[in-house]
């Protein structure tokens, strides 16, 4: 039997965690002394604190490796554990490296010392033969499940110059999960109509917008600058906004290279 000062000591786990072990049940001693309170522990429990070690180092919560050591033996059952922490870590992944992206894209316009500021002007958008997809996606972000739709077509879509590479969102407020958009591209020719794709043409809009140069997490500043330019010139918002992707993800992996245009309908 070892003392828990050895224990401690053998499985690189302090004392003070080694009582708190005891005390949500993870880790038992093997005898405690009545008289003094000691706590010893049998050698072979160092297998089951190396365990726990382990599993805390994947990043489970104490109250998870308790769950987990109950079906330790069950393979099939621990697989399962072990999956669903692992695609947990795979999505924060690839938030923290998202999350750099835009620190790095903020610290690059510091240092070139550029202000964000954008020149709203009027047009309209033509009428135009389009490809569309009317879908309902997680989250903004997954935006590209639309776009990936428009390759169902049995005939490879021949884009229009320009393409007008569309995203319309259609809900009425920001919604942080379950979102409905709208993407179309002009397209020349005329072709079939598919489970997912439909085929029409798209009216003529007339919009107040702007041009972002660079990566996305300009777009709230675009979008607060048009709304303010709409209201301070007289004109009234007339439908859900829109963005045109001039250069997007399609065809550049540099977000500085991203040209997008922030539309909003008026009138």
């Amino acid at each position: 039997m070892l003392k828990i000062g050895d224990f401690s000591k053998l499985s690189r786990v302090s004392i003070r965690m080694l009582r708190h072990y005891d005390d949500i049940g993870l880790l038992k001693p093997a005898e405690t002394d009545d008289f003094t309170g000691y706590r010893y522990y049998r050698e072979d429990q160092l297998f089951l604190v190396a365990r726990i070690t382990a599993l805390k180092d994947m990043g489970f919560a104490l109250t998870d490796i308790v769950r987990i050591l109950e079906i330790f033996d069950d393979r099939e059952k621990l697989d399962g554990f072990l999956t669903a922490r692992q695609k947990e870590l795979t999505e924060q992944a690839r938030e923290t490296e998202y999350k750099l992206m835009l620190l790095d894209t903020a610290r690059k316009r510091l240092r070139k010392e550029q202000n964000m500021s954008f020149d709203v002007t009027v047009k309209t958008i033509p009428e135009r033969y389009a490809a569309t997809v009317h879908m309902v996606v997680p989250r903004y972000e997954d935006e590209g499940m639309a776009w990936s739709m428009m390759g169902e077509c049995k005939e490879p879509l021949i884009p229009a110059d320009p393409c007008y590479a569309v995203a319309e969102f259609l809900d009425d407020e920001f919604k942080e999960e379950n979102v409905e958009i709208v993407v179309s591209m002009a397209v020349k020719g005329r072709y079939q109509d598919t489970e997912h794709v439909k085929f029409r043409t798209l009216p003529a809009v007339k919009v107040a917008s702007c041009i972002i140069k660079g990566s996305y997490d300009q777009m709230g500043e675009a979008y607060a600058t048009v709304a303010s330019w709409i209201k301070a010139n007289g004109y009234q918002m007339n439908g859900p906004m829109f963005n045109i992707y001039h250069v997007s993800p399609a065809q550049t992996q540099n977000p500085e290279e991203y040209v997008t245009e922030a539309c909003f309908p008026v009138e």
